[in-house]
């Protein structure tokens, strides 16, 4: 049999079984004891991440987290500039990103995340993205809305921008299914410290 011959899979099938595994992995790793002391590490990675590159002062979003996935607050309160989560505007369309605060009034977003009930409008210059999964190349899977890869595209495609997956390091594979659309992080922030991939 030739490879002509082989039977190909399909990228999305592909990322639906990955995605049952990565969950798995990933809500295992948080029900771990030690839990805090490895969110508190990754956290510390992606500080040292942002300053290492130069941006303290920039603004940079976080995320409300959700489930299982690893909790970027600390890292947000530590930041000195603006920060930021991402609002779902709708289906196929890109993040947009409002100013938050500690103390920011939060109201129910799209799939179950919180949101700043008002706030300005910014534009980031550093994403912490959560992530199911992430792969040795910088690829990361998420929950399959596109929303991240949409929006990384946009931004990148209007100048620099940072982005530092978070996750437990656990949730690391050697590869994650990749279609043309996907984006790849910068860096990967877990417990065990940063990665670059650029």
């Amino acid at each position: 049999m030739t490879d002509s011959d082989k039977p190909t899979r399909n990228p999305i099938t592909q990322k639906a079984e990955v995605r049952r595994q990565a969950a798995a992995a990933r809500q295992a790793a948080f029900e771990a004891p030690d839990r805090g002391a490895r969110v508190a590490a990754a956290c510390h990675a992606v500080t040292e991440a942002v300053r290492a590159a130069g941006l303290t002062q920039a603004v940079l979003s976080g995320y409300m987290p959700m489930r299982s996935e690893v909790d970027p607050l600390p890292a947000m309160a530590a930041h000195r500039g603006p920060v930021c989560v991402p609002v779902v505007q709708g289906k196929g369309q890109p993040l947009a990103f409002r100013r938050w605060t500690h103390d920011a009034a939060m109201v129910a977003g799209a799939f179950g995340a919180t949101v700043p009930a008002a706030g300005d409008w910014l534009r980031p210059r550093v994403l912490i993205v959560p992530l199911l999964a992430f792969d040795a190349q910088g690829y990361r899977l998420g929950y399959g809305g596109g929303f991240y890869d949409r929006t990384l595209g946009g931004l990148r495609a209007d100048g620099a921008v940072l982005a530092i997956g978070l996750a437990f390091a656990a949730q690391a594979r050697a590869e994650v299914p990749v279609e043309a659309t996907d984006q790849p992080l910068d860096a990967i922030a877990t417990e065990d410290g940063l990665r670059w991939f650029t």
